[in-house]
């Protein structure tokens, strides 16, 4: 079972039916899903979330200064934070947003042991701001900030994709479901699980990742029974 975890969500979970903005009543859904989720267990939960319903550096900032546009979607990861932040407390969970980029108004300042303490005191810390350079994708974000933490797993959730497939089931109806695979063989095989700078980093720390669909009822309360679902990534 296990005991801390870092979830990966992607900014897309938030957002309207055209993928765009922050809808208050699906970030609402996606909260209560993981509160209802942790709910009779011991499961210490940091989250990281993208940004990609707010901004996306490469297609929204096509001509500008391509750290400007990367700063710009960090801001973004900040405001999908506050959002989950609103909704999770909504639920009855406490919570703390920490920020790579410096906002004492609205986020605490990302420091590892201060992380570390509020998952201690049973508070779920959503991370936002990245990881406070440009360049850097919310997946190495996620990677960095588990290893950081002591983190147990990394948790990739996906929508309507429940695990690491030999090829794209969208496209291929024949797509056969890889229940276990190692780091090396996702490499490899090129298998789009996450950045290439990411995965090489759980590769070399030995960090597992599970891939799974956060939107089928009972995934995430199965994973944080320490069962199994989805692929299951380590070396």
């Amino acid at each position: 079972m296990f005991k801390r975890v870092l979830l990966k969500l992607s900014g897309e979970f938030l957002a309207n039916e055209n993928g765009f903005g922050i809808s208050p009543e699906t970030t609402a859904q996606l909260a209560k899903r993981i509160v209802n989720a942790l709910k009779g267990t011991e499961v210490e939960l940091a989250v990281v979330i993208g940004g990609g319903n707010l901004w996306r550096g490469a297609r929204n900032g096509k001509g500008m200064d391509a750290a400007t546009a990367d700063y710009i979607g960090m801001l973004g990861t900040v405001m999908n934070a506050m959002a989950l932040q609103d909704a999770m407390e909504s639920a009855g969970t406490p919570t703390r947003v920490m920020s790579a980029i410096q906002m004492p108004s609205v986020a605490e300042p990302y420091i590892r042991r201060r992380a570390i303490r509020h998952l201690e005191k049973g508070r779920v810390v959503i991370l936002g701001g990245g990881n406070g350079a440009p360049f850097f994708t919310t997946d190495t974000t996620s990677t960095l900030r588990a290893l950081e933490i002591g983190a147990d797993v990394v948790l990739m959730a996906k929508n309507k994709v429940d695990g690491v497939y030999d090829s794209d089931p969208r496209k291929n109806p024949d797509a056969k479901l890889i229940k276990d695979i190692t780091h090396l063989q996702v490499v490899e095989q090129r298998l789009e699980v996450m950045d290439a700078t990411a995965l090489t980093l759980c590769m070399d720390k030995n960090l597992p990742i599970v891939v799974f669909d956060i939107f089928q009822e009972g995934n995430l309360e199965r994973l944080f029974r320490g069962e199994r679902v989805g692929t299951l990534i380590k070396s």
